[in-house]
């Protein structure tokens, strides 16, 4: 199969590899499309992965093609998503369903093989079935949806709360979204500049492109990762509010004395986020698969460029270097 396989940090390679081999209770799935995560490129180009050679990828739907043994059978022919953490199962938090804080969890694209290939192995129980209703680009989506929504959910809005979200990336995009769904007033996204603008609006989201000094608002996610979302989401978020940390760190972080008074003051609850939950009754996952079919969350709105996969590294250094806008970007295998 071919794929692209990193070999060191910013040595990633479009080269023939074999197929994955199968262990008990996993599949092998042909993957139709791949989201680029803003994750990957400094996995890609800075960081590395947890071993190399390593195909990465995380955000991606397939068709399952073949399975170990009698445990995913049923799934042969069918298109899914996938959830790519891969818990332990028997850490406290898995004992509690609570799998996205897993403390010794695998994962696909990054500590294993991902999708930035044709075929990619996964475990049968991080399968989701796709309804007809739901498209190979919508798949590739889930994971990004459910991570806003997880979000969002931390967020504990209440019907005509205001929020900020402080990003204009696909997560911080589809949060916006689900932070209508459930109810939400004004929605308000917060960029540096221009360039986002029109997507922002394709959402049915409010957008800023500054600060907007001396406005505040209840409930604030914060979707960047940097020393400077941090200041200014404390900023933006409202006495007695609540404010999200959601955003990877770009780097190490401290709090100033200003920022820590700022917190104190003010009241306000911090609370992060991680991942998603997945499985049983509050599933963020059987939750965008529902919102995506029934159209109520537009995923489509944040996707800014479809790509045949020939042209994926060519991307990544567009998306390193900032050289043009760009929202989602999905990859067709």
């Amino acid at each position: 199969m071919k794929a692209y396989v990193l070999h060191g940090i910013g040595d990633l390679r479009y080269e023939e590899r074999p197929l994955p081999e199968l262990r008990p209770g996993w599949a092998l799935v042909r993957v139709l499309a791949a989201g680029i995560c803003s994750s990957d490129i400094p996995r890609i180009f800075e960081k590395g992965t947890y071993h190399f050679p390593t195909i990465p990828g995380h955000e991606f739907s397939g068709l399952v093609e073949a399975a170990a043994d009698g445990s995913g059978r049923q799934w042969i022919g069918r298109r899914v998503g996938i959830f790519p953490l891969i818990p332990c199962k028997n850490c406290p938090s898995c004992r509690k369903g609570q799998y996205e804080t897993c403390s010794n969890y695998d994962y696909i694209g990054s500590r294993r093989d991902g999708a930035f290939a044709e075929f990619t192995a996964v475990p049968v129980w991080n399968l989701i079935a796709l309804p007809e209703t739901v498209s190979d680009i919508q798949g590739a989506l889930l994971e990004p949806a459910a991570v806003a929504l997880h979000a969002v959910k931390r967020a504990e809005i209440s019907p005509g709360d205001d929020m900020c979200v402080i990003g204009t990336g696909a997560i911080g995009l589809l949060a916006g979204q689900w932070a209508k769904i459930f109810g939400a007033g004004r929605v308000v996204i917060k960029g540096r500049g221009e360039a986002k603008r029109q997507i922002v609006q394709r959402c049915g989201l409010e957008y800023a492109a500054d600060s907007r000094t001396g406005e505040e608002f209840g409930r604030v996610i914060e979707a960047v990762g940097s020393a400077q979302a941090l200041e200014e989401s404390l900023s933006l978020t409202a006495p007695g509010g609540k404010l999200v940390l959601m955003g990877n760190p770009d780097g190490p972080r401290t709090l100033s004395q200003d920022l820590y008074w700022r917190i104190l003051r003010k009241q306000l609850t911090l609370t992060g986020t991680w991942n998603s939950s997945y499985g049983g009754e509050n599933s963020d996952w059987a939750a965008a698969v529902q919102a995506m079919g029934e159209g109520t969350l537009q995923t489509e709105a944040v996707v800014s460029h479809v790509l045949e996969r020939e042209a994926l590294a060519a991307r990544l250094a567009v998306m390193r270097g900032h050289t043009e806008a760009f929202c989602k970007v999905v990859v067709k295998f």
